[in-house]
């Protein structure tokens, strides 16, 4: 099944990347030009937030692995999953803070100490809804604990979106040199969670179409799982 979870992965990073360049034409249009927007390409954090996403996504999965594989699940792939969670969690968090930030501040005060910030407040963020994702961990059963989770993610990807997108589109009307960057991140995080979030059910449809195609595979009275 880890096959099947690292292909979820890669398509989920696959779709990031593909949509990076219209999402950002389309953020910045008309403030900046196509050599502008593929410049992205270039920049090592651009790739550095890629690999976090994917992987982040791959260890989301490491329960659904085990619960399609019919095994038990020990402590350590409920972490993996709770820590991927609370990561995407901090995530939203930042976007949230740089979305606001930008709207009330407009281009003032711009500075590295912002960025810092919103990371700060990330790792903060992080860490409580690890601590709650795994305290949900203990009163459910594994897969009810993702279903969750993922169901918590979804709907905090719509409120950060909902921060993030009229803040985006108040911003696009001043007159900056380009349409807020700062706002442009809350739209990433809003939109990359809201994805993320889709990974497990993604993955079980996987899990249970490849169970249908190889029942010789499965062991002696265990039943297939739609």
């Amino acid at each position: 099944m880890k096959k099947w979870a690292w292909m979820v992965a890669g398509l989920y990073a696959a779709a990031l990347l593909v949509l990076t360049l219209p999402a950002a034409w389309l953020a910045f249009v008309p403030h900046s030009n196509v050599k502008d927007v593929v410049s992205v390409f270039i920049c090592w954090p651009y790739w550095l937030w890629l690999v976090v996403m994917g992987l982040s996504q791959f260890a989301l999965l490491a329960v659904p692995v085990k619960v399609a594989s019919l095994r038990p699940v020990s402590k350590g792939p409920i972490w993996r999953t709770v820590l991927a969670g609370g990561l995407m969690a901090g995530g939203l968090a930042a976007g949230a803070f740089l979305s606001i930030y930008e709207f009330i501040m407009r281009d003032q005060g711009n500075g590295r100490w912002i960025l810092w910030t919103a990371i700060g407040m990330g790792v903060g963020v992080w860490i409580i809804w690890a601590l709650i994702f795994s305290r949900l961990g203990r009163k459910c059963e594994p897969s009810d604990m993702v279903s969750r989770q993922c169901r918590a993610l979804l709907k905090g990807s719509i409120l950060e979106l909902l921060i993030a997108v009229p803040t985006h589109i108040v911003a696009r009307y001043r007159d900056y040199c380009c349409a807020g960057f700062l706002t442009f991140i809350g739209l990433t995080m809003g939109v990359s969670v809201m994805l993320f979030a889709y990974g497990p059910a993604v993955f079980f449809l996987f899990a249970a179409r490849w169970k249908r195609l190889h029942p010789q595979d499965l062991n002696p009275g265990q039943n297939i799982r739609s």
